[in-house]
C-alpha cells in the first residue's frame, strides 16, 4: 500500500513538474529512437548484422539523435496533451518526424560519415512513427475504453442520437467520449444531408435524416435527441418533436451562441430545448455598439421596473452603461430584489428605487424634478385581459392617466426621450387592456406636440417567459401532470424573447425613428401547438401523458393579433426589422379624456366602455358574464 503511494506520487510529482515532465518524455524518446534505429538494421539484414555494419550503426546512432531530439524541439512534440491530442497533433507529429529524418540524412552528408542503407533509414522512419504515435495516442484510447466501460456499468445509460452530424455535432462527440461526467451513449449521428448517410464520423454512422427519425429512435431504443446544430430552422425543431412526440424523449441543444465559439464546444454548453426555438423566425439583430451609444453615460427612468419587461430594461441599461437608473414600481418586493441584483452585478451604476405609483400626479412630478432624467421609459401597465374587462376604471386610472401622468413628468423636467410600451392588442381592440394602451399611444403623440422632448411608442407581441405569458403556465400545468389549458384550437399569437423586445425598445424608441415602432415579428404560433410541443419537450406524450382541454375564449380575447391597422400598414417603413408608421388621431381625444377624468368613478363597467368607443370606433366591446 505504501509503494503505491509512494508510486502515485513520483508521478504526480513528474506530471504536474513542466520540466521533469519534458525530460522525462525526451528519454522515451531517445530509447525509443535507439530501438527503432536497432530494430531497423536487424530487419535490413535479417538479424545478421556484418561487422561494419555494426561498426555504422554506432557511428551513426549519436547523430540520428542528435536530429530527432532537435526535431521533437522544433515540432514541439514534446508538449504533447496525452487526453486531448487530436488530428493536428497527428499531423505535427509526422511532420516532426519526417524533419528529424531530413535533418539525420543532412547531418551524415555535412559530417561525411558512411551513409546508412536507404531500406534502414525507411524502416526507422516507418518504426519511429509508430512507435511515438503509439504511446502518444494510446493514453487517450485507454481513457476513452476506461470511460466507456464505466458508464456501461451504470445504470442510467442514455441511448442517444445526435442531430447534425457537422463539425459542431462532431467536436460534441469527442467531448462526450473522452468526459466521464455523463450517461451518454451516442448510437449515432442524424442528418438531412443524404450524402453524409451512412458514412463513419468518429466512429459513428451516420443512420438517417430527420424524417426517418421516429422509426430510428424506436430501433435503436434512443431516450436523449441532442441537437448539434446551433442555428436550427424552427420548422425543423417542430419537425423533429412532432416525429418524436410518441416517444418520451429528452432533448438538449447547443445554443446559438456557439456559432461564434469557434471550435470550442462541450456537453457543458448543452441547453434544455426551450420555447425559443420554436419562434418562426430569426432572432432581431441589434447592435451592441449602437445601443450603447444610445444609453451610454445617461440618467434614464423606468417605470414598472420590477415587472417582466421594466427589468430586463433596466438590466440592459445597466450593462450598456448608463450612468444613473431610477427603478420606479408599486410592487416593492420585486423592486428591492431587482435593486439588490442589479447593485451586486453593476456597483459602479448609481440606482435608485422608488416605491411609486404611476397614478400619483404629484409623486411622479416630485421623482421627475428629483432625478432629471434624460430618458424616460414607461412600462407600467396593467396587462390582465380578463382583469380588466372586469374592473375598466383601473385600466383607465392606470393605462390612461397613469400614462398621462408620467408623460408631462417627462415634459416638466425636461427629459430628451419618453418611449411608451405598448402592445399589439392596441390594433383594432377588442378588449379593455388594449384599447387603454392604444389611448395611450394617442396620449404619447399628442404630448409629442407640446415640447422638445422626443416621445415614441413601441409595439410588440408577446413576450415569451414574462410573468403574463402562457409559457410559464404551460410548465406549471405540465409539472403538475396536466391538463394543459388553451383557450381555442385556432387561436395564435406573435412572440418575441424578452431580450429583443428590450433590444427593440432601447433601439428604435431612443434611437427617434419615428412615432410608432413595431417590430416585424415573422408568422404567428398557434397556442395549441406550442403547448403540444412543451408537452413533447418535457419528455411526455400530448394527449396521452399530459390532456390538452380548449376552455374557451376569454372576454376581450381574440383568436389572432394584428400589428398594424389598415390606414397603418400603408404608410409603414422599414429599417433593420422595425418597421415605423403613422396612425390617425381622433379629433376628440382630449374632450372625452375630460370626460372620463371629471367622470370615472361615477361611470358603470358599461358606460366606460362605450366611452372608448367614441374615442376608436373599432373598438369592439365584450360581453362579461
Amino acid at each position: 500500500m505504501a509503494e503505491e503511494v509512494e508510486k502515485k506520487e513520483i508521478y504526480s510529482r513528474i506530471y504536474e513538474n513542466p520540466i521533469l515532465r519534458y525530460v522525462f518524455l525526451f528519454f522515451i524518446d531517445i530509447s525509443l529512437v535507439t530501438f527503432s534505429f536497432f530494430a531497423s538494421y536487424q530487419l535490413r539484414f535479417e538479424g545478421k548484422l556484418p561487422e561494419e555494419e555494426w561498426q555504422n550503426f554506432f557511428k551513426l546512432l549519436p547523430f540520428l539523435l542528435i536530429a530527432r531530439v532537435f526535431a521533437i524541439f522544433i515540432s514541439q512534440i514534446h508538449r504533447w496533451s496525452f487526453r486531448y491530442a487530436g488530428f493536428h497533433d497527428a499531423l505535427r507529429l509526422a511532420v516532426g518526424t519526417l524533419l528529424g529524418t531530413l535533418i539525420f540524412l543532412s547531418l551524415v552528408v555535412f559530417a561525411q560519415q558512411p551513409h546508412p542503407p536507404r531500406s534502414v533509414v525507411a524502416l526507422e522512419f516507418f518504426i519511429t512513427s509508430v512507435l511515438f504515435g503509439g504511446y502518444r495516442f494510446f493514453p487517450r484510447f485507454l481513457n476513452y475504453a476506461l470511460i466507456e466501460f464505466e458508464r456501461s456499468k451504470g445504470k442510467n445509460i442514455r441511448r442517444t442520437l445526435i442531430i447534425g452530424a457537422g463539425s459542431a455535432g462532431e467536436l460534441l462527440l469527442r467531448d462526450l467520449r473522452r468526459s466521464g461526467e455523463h450517461s451518454y451513449k451516442v448510437v449515432g449521428f442524424i442528418d438531412d444531408d443524404t450524402r453524409k448517410v451512412g458514412k463513419i464520423l468518429s466512429g459513428h454512422k451516420v443512420i438517417g435524416t430527420i424524417a426517418e427519425l421516429s422509426e430510428i429512435a424506436r430501433k435503436h431504443k434512443v431516450t436523449d435527441i441532442l441537437i448539434a446544430i446551433p442555428k436550427l430552422e424552427s420548422k425543423k425543431v417542430k419537425e423533429i418533436l412532432d416525429k418524436c412526440k410518441d416517444l418520451k424523449l429528452r432533448y438538449k441543444v447547443l445554443p446559438v451562441s456557439f456559432a461564434y465559439l469557434q471550435d470550442k464546444v462541450s456537453a457543458s454548453m448543452l441547453q434544455d430545448l426551450q420555447p425559443e426555438d420554436l419562434l418562426p423566425r430569426e432572432s432581431v439583430p441589434f447592435e451592441e455598439k449602437e445601443v450603447r451609444n444610445l444609453v451610454e453615460g445617461r440618467v434614464a427612468l423606468v417605470t414598472g421596473g420590477a415587472g417582466s419587461i421594466g427589468s430586463e430594461i433596466s438590466r440592459q441599461l445597466a450593462k450598456y452603461g448608463s450612468k444613473k437608473i431610477i427603478l420606479v414600481d408599486i410592487n416593492e418586493n420585486e423592486l428591492y430584489f431587482l435593486y439588490r441584483d442589479l447593485k451586486e452585478k453593476y456597483p459602479d451604476i448609481d440606482i435608485f428605487p422608488e416605491v411609486a405609483d404611476i397614478r400619483d400626479r404629484e409623486k411622479m412630478f416630485y421623482l421627475g424634478e428629483k432625478y432629471k432624467p434624460q430618458d424616460v421609459l414607461h412600462a407600467a401597465a396593467h396587462k390582465h385581459v380578463p382583469l380588466m374587462e372586469i374592473a375598466p376604471e383601473e385600466a383607465v386610472k392606470n393605462n390612461i392617466f397613469g400614462t398621462e401622468n408620467v408623460a408631462d413628468m417627462a415634459l416638466n423636467c425636461g427629459a430628451e426621450k419618453f418611449v411608451f410600451i405598448s402592445t399589439d392588442k392596441a390594433v383594432n381592440p377588442t378588449s379593455v387592456m388594449g384599447v387603454t394602451k392604444r389611448i395611450g399611444e394617442f396620449i404619447v403623440r399628442e404630448k409629442a406636440k407640446l415640447g422638445k422632448t422626443h416621445f415614441c411608442a413601441v409595439r410588440f407581441g408577446n413576450v415569451l417567459g414574462s410573468a403574463g405569458s402562457v409559457v410559464p403556465l404551460f410548465k406549471r400545468q405540465i409539472a403538475k401532470g396536466g391538463p394543459v389549458t388553451v383557450t381555442h384550437p385556432e387561436i395564435k399569437r406573435y412572440f418575441m424573447t424578452i431580450e429583443e423586445a428590450v433590444g427593440l425598445v432601447l433601439l428604435a424608441g431612443l434611437g427617434k425613428y419615428g412615432e410608432l415602432c413595431v417590430l416585424d415579428m415573422g408568422e404567428q404560433i398557434k397556442i395549441v401547438d406550442l403547448a403540444r410541443h412543451m408537452i413533447t419537450m418535457s419528455g411526455l406524450i400530448p394527449e396521452q401523458d399530459i390532456k390538452i382541454i380548449f376552455t374557451g375564449l376569454r372576454p376581450g380575447e381574440k383568436l389572432h393579433e394584428d400589428l398594424m391597422t389598415e390606414q397603418e400598414e400603408k404608410t409603414q417603413a422599414v429599417r433593420a426589422k422595425i418597421l415605423t408608421a403613422k396612425s390617425f388621431m381622433p379629433d376628440n381625444l382630449i374632450s372625452e379624456l375630460n370626460f372620463l377624468r371629471g367622470s370615472i368613478q361615477n361611470l358603470s363597467p358599461s358606460e366606460i366602455k362605450e366611452s372608448f368607443k367614441k374615442i376608436i370606433p373599432k373598438y369592439s366591446i365584450s360581453k362579461v358574464e
